[in-house]
């Protein structure tokens, strides 16, 4: 599909049936929701982008939350059948579900599958019952292991997420728990560090003193070169910071992220980016959901903000988010964008300490470049 008429579209779906203690995203707890209309919110808005972002090719859609899982088969099904009247959907196109095992069962994964989604992602976070209870989360290590199973018997394409670095925990459990998921056979698998972020409850523990046994920088550097190596002994090539797939199992939705390429944001809280005739727009929709959901209603255009995207801070979200890949960053591209080359002494200097590689049009940060790559993508930017 020509790059230039694919997109993405993000779907967000707000409610969740009890909040972790680590999540910063836009989630509500509310256990009764109107789906209904929430389906004829989500309709306007697709009608509504569906007047600017007309004649493209839509290559994935993504139910992300929340706990997308909650949501009726019957609403997601509306969503894609809607979308496909608006924007041409190919059959191959990637249509991901976020799945908590807590609201996870087989015949709910065969709704789902008959509504049209074909990738599960489901948040197990961890194969031990004492560290989900910690990460407070609503499902044991057994139900984890039969979410994924009964994902298994109806889907081909199955991610797993999972968090490591958790309060003390040590290398040699990570390794094992990790042997445990890579032994559930996913096609793909999310690894992220447990990050505390500020305006969540983790976040206000540590700052009171009350988190104690998280890792140092020894031994984060530690947890992810076990990570790295016993993914790839099991055939997991690492394709981004915190994601590795098998051969053919890469998330095509997120990449659409990394590669600075075009997607639509629908829901509360949600984010977009477009180019519309040549001009890159940054789009950020109402976070409050019973906000969202009146102002959709209300047929303002009031949801979404936006603002136009200057081509130097295009050119710094471009190596964000590319330098993160594996695959690295096409320098002409950011040049292009930045109205001016990466500084050259700067790119050798970084080589000579072996943190980024400068292969042709390529720039890569190494492994070594990837466990201080905040710093490297500033010193890059400079």
């Amino acid at each position: 599909t020509d790059p230039d008429r694919r997109f993405g579209i993000y779907l967000h779906w707000p409610f969740c049936a009890a909040r972790c203690p680590y999540c910063d995203f836009n989630v509500r707890v509310d256990s009764s929701v109107d789906q209904e209309a929430w389906r004829d919110g989500y309709l306007r808005a697709l009608d509504r982008a569906a007047l600017r972002v007309g004649g493209r090719v839509c290559s994935s859609i993504y139910f992300g939350g929340g706990t997308p899982s909650l949501m009726e088969p019957s609403l997601i099904e509306a969503i894609i059948e809607h979308i496909a009247t608006h924007w041409q959907l190919p059959s191959a196109a990637e249509i991901t579900l976020e799945a908590n095992p807590s609201s996870s069962s087989r015949s709910r994964f065969a709704a789902f599958r008959h509504a049209g989604i074909n990738r599960i992602s489901i948040g197990v976070q961890s194969l031990r019952d004492a560290d989900l209870a910690m990460l407070g989360r609503r499902h044991d290590a057994a139900r984890a292991r039969a979410a994924v199973q009964a994902a298994q018997a109806e889907f081909g394409n199955v991610s797993i997420d999972l968090i490591y670095g958790r309060q003390h925990q040590d290398i040699a459990s990570w390794r094992h728990e990790l042997r445990q998921a890579i032994s559930l056979e996913p096609g793909h698998l999310s690894l992220y560090q447990l990050t505390i972020e500020a305006n969540t409850p983790f976040g206000a523990r540590l700052r009171a003193n009350r988190l104690d046994g998280l890792p140092d920088d020894t031994r984060a550097v530690a947890f992810d070169t076990v990570t790295e190596a016993l993914c790839q002994e099991a055939g997991f090539e690492r394709y981004e910071v915190s994601n590795f797939a098998g051969s053919d199992g890469i998330g095509h939705h997120n990449m659409l992220y990394w590669q600075s390429l075009d997607y639509l944001g629908i829901g509360p809280g949600s984010h977009g980016r477009l180019t519309l005739e040549g001009t890159r727009i940054a789009t950020n929709a109402i976070a409050q959901p019973a906000q969202w959901l009146d102002a959709v209603m209300a047929g303002s255009g009031a949801e979404v903000q936006e603002r136009t995207l200057a081509r130097r801070e295009q050119a710094t979200e471009y190596a964000m988010m590319s330098l993160r890949l594996t695959a690295g960053m096409e320098i002409e591209r950011y040049a292009r964008l930045n109205g001016a080359p990466v500084n050259p002494d700067r790119l050798a200097m970084l080589a000579s300490e072996g943190l980024v590689r400068h292969q042709g049009e390529t720039l890569r940060a190494t492994p070594k470049g990837r466990l201080v790559l905040n710093a490297l993508i500033a010193a890059i930017l400079d």
